[in-house]
Protein backbone atom coordinates (compact mmCIF):
# COMPACT_ATOMS: atom_id res chain seq x y z
CA UNK A 1 0.00 0.00 0.00
CA UNK A 2 1.11 3.58 -0.99
CA UNK A 3 2.67 5.51 1.75
CA UNK A 4 0.29 8.27 2.36
CA UNK A 5 3.22 12.02 3.59
CA UNK A 6 2.66 14.53 5.04
CA UNK A 7 4.74 17.63 3.25
CA UNK A 8 5.16 21.37 2.36
CA UNK A 9 4.70 22.06 -1.21
CA UNK A 10 4.59 25.04 -3.68
CA UNK A 11 1.29 24.51 -5.63
CA UNK A 12 2.52 27.40 -8.15
CA UNK A 13 5.26 29.62 -9.04
CA UNK A 14 3.41 32.02 -6.75
CA UNK A 15 1.87 30.81 -4.04
CA UNK A 16 3.97 30.44 -0.80
CA UNK A 17 4.69 27.01 0.81
CA UNK A 18 2.72 25.56 2.31
CA UNK A 19 0.85 21.97 3.85
CA UNK A 20 0.66 19.27 1.44
CA UNK A 21 -0.37 15.26 1.62
CA UNK A 22 0.78 13.19 -0.94
CA UNK A 23 1.56 9.57 -1.66
CA UNK A 24 5.63 7.74 -1.77
CA UNK A 25 5.38 4.68 -3.86
CA UNK A 26 5.29 0.86 -2.10
CA UNK A 27 8.84 -0.08 -1.19
CA UNK A 28 10.37 -1.69 -4.15
CA UNK A 29 12.52 -4.76 -2.87
CA UNK A 30 16.06 -2.86 -3.26
CA UNK A 31 14.28 0.32 -1.35
CA UNK A 32 15.33 1.94 2.34
CA UNK A 33 12.57 4.20 3.71
CA UNK A 34 13.77 7.24 5.74
CA UNK A 35 11.81 8.81 8.33
CA UNK A 36 13.54 12.04 7.72
CA UNK A 37 14.54 13.94 10.63
CA UNK A 38 16.43 17.13 9.17
CA UNK A 39 16.57 18.46 6.12
CA UNK A 40 18.46 21.45 4.61
CA UNK A 41 17.44 24.50 2.69
CA UNK A 42 19.58 25.05 -0.56
CA UNK A 43 18.76 27.97 -2.99
CA UNK A 44 18.13 25.33 -5.83
CA UNK A 45 15.08 24.80 -3.34
CA UNK A 46 13.79 28.31 -3.81
CA UNK A 47 14.84 28.73 -7.49
CA UNK A 48 12.43 25.51 -8.54
CA UNK A 49 9.41 26.53 -6.10
CA UNK A 50 9.13 29.74 -7.97
CA UNK A 51 10.08 28.23 -11.34
CA UNK A 52 13.06 30.33 -11.94
CA UNK A 53 14.80 27.85 -14.30
CA UNK A 54 11.23 27.41 -16.12
CA UNK A 55 11.12 23.71 -15.57
CA UNK A 56 9.02 23.18 -12.45
CA UNK A 57 6.28 20.74 -12.37
CA UNK A 58 3.35 21.37 -9.79
CA UNK A 59 3.12 20.69 -7.10
CA UNK A 60 7.35 20.54 -5.88
CA UNK A 61 7.89 19.50 -2.65
CA UNK A 62 11.67 20.44 -2.39
CA UNK A 63 14.34 19.32 -0.40
CA UNK A 64 17.59 17.60 -1.28
CA UNK A 65 19.62 17.95 1.98
CA UNK A 66 18.02 14.85 3.56
CA UNK A 67 19.20 13.35 7.27
CA UNK A 68 17.03 10.30 8.32
CA UNK A 69 16.64 6.83 10.22
CA UNK A 70 16.05 4.01 8.49
CA UNK A 71 12.24 2.37 9.26
CA UNK A 72 12.08 -0.26 6.76
CA UNK A 73 14.26 -2.08 3.88
CA UNK A 74 13.77 -3.78 0.73
CA UNK A 75 14.02 -7.89 0.85
CA UNK A 76 17.26 -7.51 -1.91
CA UNK A 77 19.06 -4.43 0.59
CA UNK A 78 21.89 -5.01 2.59
CA UNK A 79 24.04 -2.78 3.41
CA UNK A 80 21.92 -0.54 5.61
CA UNK A 81 19.14 -1.92 8.18
CA UNK A 82 16.80 -0.28 10.60
CA UNK A 83 17.87 2.46 13.15
CA UNK A 84 20.95 3.45 10.64
CA UNK A 85 21.64 7.20 9.99
CA UNK A 86 21.40 8.43 6.64
CA UNK A 87 21.58 10.73 4.01
CA UNK A 88 19.66 11.52 0.72
CA UNK A 89 21.27 14.20 -1.64
CA UNK A 90 20.62 15.81 -5.14
CA UNK A 91 19.82 12.32 -6.84
CA UNK A 92 18.10 9.07 -5.81
CA UNK A 93 18.75 7.31 -9.74
CA UNK A 94 20.58 6.97 -12.32
CA UNK A 95 20.33 4.91 -15.71
CA UNK A 96 23.71 2.87 -13.80
CA UNK A 97 25.10 1.66 -17.05
CA UNK A 98 26.34 4.10 -18.97
CA UNK A 99 30.35 5.46 -18.64
CA UNK A 100 29.88 8.03 -15.94
CA UNK A 101 27.16 6.08 -13.62
CA UNK A 102 30.15 3.09 -14.53
CA UNK A 103 32.36 5.40 -12.77
CA UNK A 104 30.67 6.31 -10.10
CA UNK A 105 29.74 9.61 -11.40
CA UNK A 106 25.76 9.23 -11.11
CA UNK A 107 25.65 12.89 -11.12
CA UNK A 108 26.92 12.80 -15.11
CA UNK A 109 24.42 9.64 -15.67
CA UNK A 110 24.28 10.20 -19.96
CA UNK A 111 20.62 9.33 -20.22
CA UNK A 112 20.18 12.35 -17.18
CA UNK A 113 20.07 11.53 -13.37
CA UNK A 114 16.88 11.20 -11.43
CA UNK A 115 16.37 14.12 -9.36
CA UNK A 116 15.67 13.75 -5.51
CA UNK A 117 12.63 16.27 -6.13
CA UNK A 118 10.62 17.67 -9.09
CA UNK A 119 11.99 14.53 -11.72
CA UNK A 120 10.40 11.54 -12.65
CA UNK A 121 10.56 7.79 -11.56
CA UNK A 122 12.33 5.92 -14.15
CA UNK A 123 10.41 2.80 -13.44
CA UNK A 124 6.61 4.27 -12.50
CA UNK A 125 6.45 7.55 -13.94
CA UNK A 126 5.79 8.84 -11.08
CA UNK A 127 6.92 12.77 -9.74
CA UNK A 128 10.09 12.11 -7.20
CA UNK A 129 9.06 14.36 -4.04
CA UNK A 130 12.02 15.68 -1.77
CA UNK A 131 12.56 16.18 1.72
CA UNK A 132 10.55 18.67 3.13
CA UNK A 133 8.35 16.02 3.99
CA UNK A 134 8.47 13.15 7.43
CA UNK A 135 9.23 10.19 5.10
CA UNK A 136 11.24 9.19 1.97
CA UNK A 137 11.42 5.98 -0.07
CA UNK A 138 14.83 5.50 -1.89
CA UNK A 139 16.90 2.99 -3.83
CA UNK A 140 20.03 1.54 -1.49
CA UNK A 141 22.12 2.39 -4.14
CA UNK A 142 21.67 6.39 -3.40
CA UNK A 143 21.11 6.21 0.19
CA UNK A 144 24.75 7.04 2.67
CA UNK A 145 26.02 6.39 5.31
CA UNK A 146 26.08 9.30 8.17
CA UNK A 147 28.68 8.64 11.06
CA UNK A 148 26.89 9.36 14.19
CA UNK A 149 29.69 11.35 15.10
CA UNK A 150 28.78 14.05 13.33
CA UNK A 151 25.33 16.45 14.67
CA UNK A 152 22.63 15.35 12.18
CA UNK A 153 21.13 18.90 12.20
CA UNK A 154 24.67 20.63 10.65
CA UNK A 155 25.40 17.13 8.40
CA UNK A 156 22.26 17.84 6.55
CA UNK A 157 24.02 20.89 3.69
CA UNK A 158 27.14 18.18 3.45
CA UNK A 159 24.63 16.18 0.88
CA UNK A 160 24.66 19.45 -1.73
CA UNK A 161 26.70 22.23 -0.18
CA UNK A 162 28.93 20.18 0.92
CA UNK A 163 29.66 17.67 -1.97
CA UNK A 164 28.91 19.93 -4.47
CA UNK A 165 32.38 21.61 -2.91
CA UNK A 166 34.16 18.46 -2.00
CA UNK A 167 34.17 16.57 -5.37
CA UNK A 168 35.79 19.70 -7.54
CA UNK A 169 38.93 19.89 -4.45
CA UNK A 170 39.62 16.01 -4.62
CA UNK A 171 39.15 16.31 -8.52
CA UNK A 172 41.42 18.33 -8.73
CA UNK A 173 44.12 17.14 -6.10
CA UNK A 174 43.81 19.74 -3.97
CA UNK A 175 46.49 19.12 -0.53
CA UNK A 176 49.35 19.91 0.98
CA UNK A 177 51.43 22.42 -1.22
CA UNK A 178 47.69 23.71 -2.93
CA UNK A 179 47.16 27.42 -2.94
CA UNK A 180 43.35 27.76 -3.14
CA UNK A 181 41.15 30.18 -3.32
CA UNK A 182 36.96 30.81 -2.83
CA UNK A 183 35.23 33.29 -4.14
CA UNK A 184 31.93 33.86 -2.26
CA UNK A 185 31.33 33.17 1.43
CA UNK A 186 27.74 31.63 1.39
CA UNK A 187 26.52 27.95 1.75
CA UNK A 188 28.72 26.99 -0.69
CA UNK A 189 31.65 29.23 -0.29
CA UNK A 190 32.06 28.50 3.44
CA UNK A 191 31.96 24.73 3.01
CA UNK A 192 35.20 24.98 -0.12
CA UNK A 193 36.95 26.98 3.14
CA UNK A 194 36.66 24.40 5.75
CA UNK A 195 37.37 21.23 3.34
CA UNK A 196 40.46 23.21 1.26
CA UNK A 197 41.69 23.89 4.94
CA UNK A 198 41.47 20.63 6.08
CA UNK A 199 42.56 18.80 3.09
CA UNK A 200 45.83 20.65 3.34
CA UNK A 201 45.54 23.89 1.40
CA UNK A 202 47.03 27.69 1.99
CA UNK A 203 43.43 29.13 1.45
CA UNK A 204 42.00 32.85 0.21
CA UNK A 205 39.05 34.19 0.54
CA UNK A 206 38.08 36.47 -2.34
CA UNK A 207 34.86 38.69 -0.93
CA UNK A 208 33.28 42.08 -2.39
CA UNK A 209 32.59 42.41 1.63
CA UNK A 210 34.67 44.34 4.24
CA UNK A 211 34.74 42.97 7.26
CA UNK A 212 34.97 39.36 6.39
CA UNK A 213 38.66 38.60 7.70
CA UNK A 214 37.59 37.76 11.11
CA UNK A 215 34.91 35.03 9.98
CA UNK A 216 36.56 33.79 7.12
CA UNK A 217 39.54 33.16 9.16
CA UNK A 218 37.55 30.89 12.11
CA UNK A 219 36.17 29.10 8.87
CA UNK A 220 39.85 28.18 7.62
CA UNK A 221 40.90 30.86 5.33
CA UNK A 222 44.54 32.05 5.68
CA UNK A 223 44.20 34.87 3.58
CA UNK A 224 41.36 37.12 2.82
CA UNK A 225 41.42 39.07 -0.44
CA UNK A 226 39.29 42.25 -1.13
CA UNK A 227 38.21 41.96 -4.97
CA UNK A 228 36.89 45.74 -5.48
CA UNK A 229 40.27 46.76 -4.13
CA UNK A 230 42.63 46.91 -7.33
CA UNK A 231 45.40 46.85 -5.31
CA UNK A 232 44.89 44.04 -3.58
CA UNK A 233 43.59 42.10 -6.59
CA UNK A 234 47.63 43.48 -7.95
CA UNK A 235 49.10 41.45 -5.57
CA UNK A 236 47.32 38.28 -5.75
CA UNK A 237 48.21 38.09 -9.36
CA UNK A 238 49.40 34.63 -10.52
CA UNK A 239 49.38 33.04 -6.98
CA UNK A 240 46.43 30.44 -7.43
CA UNK A 241 46.39 26.41 -8.45
CA UNK A 242 42.94 26.64 -8.16
CA UNK A 243 39.37 28.84 -7.43
CA UNK A 244 36.61 27.30 -6.10
CA UNK A 245 34.08 30.01 -7.76
CA UNK A 246 30.40 29.65 -5.72
CA UNK A 247 28.84 32.56 -6.67
CA UNK A 248 25.19 32.21 -8.13
CA UNK A 249 24.86 35.31 -9.97
CA UNK A 250 26.72 36.77 -13.26
CA UNK A 251 29.82 38.26 -12.28
CA UNK A 252 32.90 39.47 -13.96
CA UNK A 253 35.70 36.55 -13.95
CA UNK A 254 38.89 38.07 -15.58
CA UNK A 255 39.80 39.82 -12.33
CA UNK A 256 40.32 35.97 -10.97
CA UNK A 257 41.68 34.80 -13.94
CA UNK A 258 44.49 36.71 -13.60
CA UNK A 259 44.77 36.06 -9.90
CA UNK A 260 45.97 32.04 -11.44
CA UNK A 261 49.42 30.64 -11.75
CA UNK A 262 50.59 28.95 -15.01
CA UNK A 263 47.87 25.93 -15.62
CA UNK A 264 45.95 27.25 -12.65
CA UNK A 265 41.87 26.34 -12.94
CA UNK A 266 39.09 28.62 -12.12
CA UNK A 267 36.30 26.36 -11.14
CA UNK A 268 32.62 27.20 -11.62
CA UNK A 269 29.93 25.78 -8.92
CA UNK A 270 27.30 28.44 -8.54
CA UNK A 271 26.82 29.74 -12.11
CA UNK A 272 24.06 28.50 -14.15
CA UNK A 273 23.89 31.31 -16.18
CA UNK A 274 25.39 32.82 -19.13
CA UNK A 275 28.82 34.35 -18.26
CA UNK A 276 28.70 37.84 -18.26
CA UNK A 277 30.96 40.47 -19.17
CA UNK A 278 33.14 37.89 -21.67
CA UNK A 279 35.94 36.53 -20.66
CA UNK A 280 39.42 37.54 -22.32
CA UNK A 281 40.76 34.58 -23.88
CA UNK A 282 43.93 35.86 -23.83
CA UNK A 283 44.19 35.54 -20.03
CA UNK A 284 43.16 31.64 -20.74
CA UNK A 285 46.02 31.32 -23.60
CA UNK A 286 48.97 33.00 -22.40
CA UNK A 287 48.71 31.56 -18.85
CA UNK A 288 47.50 28.33 -20.18
CA UNK A 289 44.76 28.19 -17.66
CA UNK A 290 41.22 26.37 -17.51
CA UNK A 291 37.68 27.63 -16.89
CA UNK A 292 35.83 24.62 -15.59
CA UNK A 293 32.82 23.88 -14.02
CA UNK A 294 31.66 20.92 -11.42
CA UNK A 295 28.13 19.95 -10.28
CA UNK A 296 27.33 18.21 -7.15
CA UNK A 297 29.02 14.35 -6.82
CA UNK A 298 28.67 10.62 -7.11
CA UNK A 299 27.53 8.29 -4.81
CA UNK A 300 31.02 7.04 -3.82
CA UNK A 301 32.46 10.44 -3.31
CA UNK A 302 29.52 12.20 -1.11
CA UNK A 303 30.06 8.71 0.91
CA UNK A 304 34.02 9.39 0.92
CA UNK A 305 33.03 13.00 1.81
CA UNK A 306 30.84 12.13 4.61
CA UNK A 307 33.30 9.82 6.20
CA UNK A 308 35.90 12.17 6.06
CA UNK A 309 33.79 15.12 7.84
CA UNK A 310 33.48 12.68 10.88
CA UNK A 311 37.38 11.92 11.26
CA UNK A 312 38.05 16.31 10.97
CA UNK A 313 34.56 17.10 12.56
CA UNK A 314 33.73 19.34 9.78
CA UNK A 315 29.95 20.16 9.08
CA UNK A 316 27.87 23.59 8.12
CA UNK A 317 27.16 26.35 10.27
CA UNK A 318 23.69 26.49 10.58
CA UNK A 319 20.23 27.68 11.73
CA UNK A 320 17.64 25.28 12.31
CA UNK A 321 13.72 26.30 11.55
CA UNK A 322 10.70 25.03 11.89
CA UNK A 323 9.18 24.08 8.57
CA UNK A 324 6.31 26.63 8.94
CA UNK A 325 9.04 29.47 8.61
CA UNK A 326 10.30 28.44 5.22
CA UNK A 327 8.56 31.02 3.40
CA UNK A 328 10.39 33.85 5.78
CA UNK A 329 13.67 31.94 5.29
CA UNK A 330 13.08 32.19 1.53
CA UNK A 331 12.68 35.34 1.78
CA UNK A 332 16.14 36.07 4.45
CA UNK A 333 18.04 33.44 1.74
CA UNK A 334 17.11 36.27 -1.13
CA UNK A 335 18.83 38.59 1.30
CA UNK A 336 21.95 36.40 2.41
CA UNK A 337 20.38 36.97 5.84
CA UNK A 338 22.16 33.43 7.18
CA UNK A 339 25.01 32.10 8.57
CA UNK A 340 25.16 29.71 6.22
CA UNK A 341 22.61 26.88 5.73
CA UNK A 342 18.79 26.85 6.89
CA UNK A 343 18.15 23.45 8.04
CA UNK A 344 14.59 22.33 8.35
CA UNK A 345 13.54 20.23 12.28
CA UNK A 346 10.81 17.88 10.29
CA UNK A 347 9.39 17.01 14.01
CA UNK A 348 7.78 20.41 13.12
CA UNK A 349 5.78 19.00 10.66
CA UNK A 350 3.47 17.50 13.67
CA UNK A 351 2.49 20.67 14.15
CA UNK A 352 1.28 21.39 10.55
CA UNK A 353 -0.88 18.54 10.24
Amino acid sequence: MALSIRGYAAQSATTPLAPHRFERRDPRPDDVVIDILYCGVCHSDLHQARNDWHGSVYPVVPGHEIIGRVSAVGGEVSGFKVGDMVGVGCIVDSCRHCASCDAGLEQYCEEGPTWTYNGTDRHDGRPTFGGYSERIVVSDKFVVRVSEKLDPRAAAPLLCAGITTWSPLRHWNIGKGSKVAVVGLGGLGHMGLKFAKALGADVTLFTRTPGKEAEARRLGADHVVLSTDPAQMEAAARQFDFILDTVPSPHDLNPYLATLRLDGVLCLVGLLEPVEPPVQAAAVILGRRSIAGSAIGGIAETQEMLDFCAEHGIVSDIEVIDIQDINDAYERMLKSDVKYRFVIDIASLKQAA
